[in-house]
C-alpha cells in the first residue's frame, strides 16, 4: 500500500509553528522544515505532497540576500499553485505566496499588532465561518498587492489585502492558527515584543482573553475546510 503523502510545513522561527492548523490536520502526516537561511534547500516535489503550509516569521519576504532560502520557498509555492495543491500561507507565508505569483511587497506599509476587525469581502470556506467582520490577531508591518487573477477575501483600512485566494491557495495576513498558549509564548519571546511597551503587551493579553475564545469555533471550521482539501488530495 502506498503511504499517504505528507503536508509540508515551512517555518521560519521556532515560536511560529502551525498551531491550530496542525490540530485540523490531525491524522495527516506532517513534515516540518526550516530552510529560510539555507541557500540550496532540498525541498520535495509538489507531486510528493498532499498540501503545503507556510508560516510566519520576522523576515522580509523579499530579503533574499539576508535569507537565501526564500527564493526556493517562493518557487515551491508557485509550483504548488500551478499544480492545484492545497496551500495555506500565514503572515510571512502569505507574503511569500503573493510574491511567488508576481505581486509586489510594501515594507513597513503599516504596523498592526494585536486584535482588530477585518472585513470579509468574498465568501470562502476558510474565512466564511468567521462572519463578515471577525476580530482577528494581527502581527505584521508589511503588506502585499493582490496577485493578478487572485480573489480578494478580506481587507481593512490599514492593509488592503488581508486575505486572498489564488486557485488552490489561500493567504492570510492574520493569525487564525494561534491559541492562548501560543500567544503567551509570543508575548514571552523578546524578538516578538521588543518594539512594544508594557501597555501594548498588556493590551494584547487582554485581547487574548476577549477574542481568541470567541474566534476559535470559526477558526476550527475554516482550518477544517483546508484540511478536508488536503485529505481529498492525499
Amino acid at each position: 500500500m502506498t503511504p499517504p503523502r505528507p503536508v509540508l510545513v515551512l517555518t521560519h522561527v521556532a515560536h511560529e509553528g502551525p498551531g491550530l492548523i496542525a490540530r485540523a490536520l490531525d491524522g495527516v502526516p506532517l513534515s516540518t522544515r526550516t530552510v529560510v537561511d539555507d541557500p540550496r534547500p532540498a525541498l520535495p516535489c509538489v507531486a510528493d505532497l498532499a498540501g503545503l503550509v507556510v508560516m510566519g516569521g520576522p523576515q522580509d519576504a523579499d530579503d533574499d540576500l539576508g535569507h537565501p532560502g526564500l527564493p526556493a520557498e517562493r518557487r515551491l509555492l508557485a509550483a504548488a499553485v500551478d499544480a492545484g495543491l492545497p496551500v495555506l500561507g500565514v503572515c510571512l507565508g502569505m507574503q511569500l505566496l503573493a510574491l511567488s505569483l508576481g505581486a509586489g511587497l510594501h515594507r513597513r506599509h503599516g504596523t498592526q499588532i494585536g486584535f482588530g476587525e477585518v472585513e470579509v469581502v468574498d465568501p470562502d470556506p476558510v474565512l466564511s465561518p468567521a462572519g463578515p467582520r471577525p476580530t482577528v490577531l494581527h502581527w505584521h508591518s508589511d503588506a502585499v498587492d493582490l496577485p493578478s487573477g487572485a480573489q480578494l477575501l478580506a481587507r481593512d483600512d490599514v492593509t488592503p489585502v488581508q486575505a486572498f485566494r489564488a486557485g488552490s491557495a489561500v493567504g492570510l495576513q492574520f493569525h487564525l492558527e494561534v491559541d492562548p498558549t501560543i500567544l503567551d509564548l509570543w508575548l514571552d519571546t523578546p524578538v516578538m515584543t521588543g518594539d512594544l511597551d508594557a501597555e501594548e503587551v498588556a493590551a494584547v493579553r487582554l485581547g487574548s482573553r476577549q477574542h481568541l475564545a470567541a474566534l476559535r469555533p470559526a477558526a476550527d471550521l475554516g482550518l477544517a475546510a483546508f484540511a478536508q482539501q488536503v485529505r481529498e488530495r492525499g
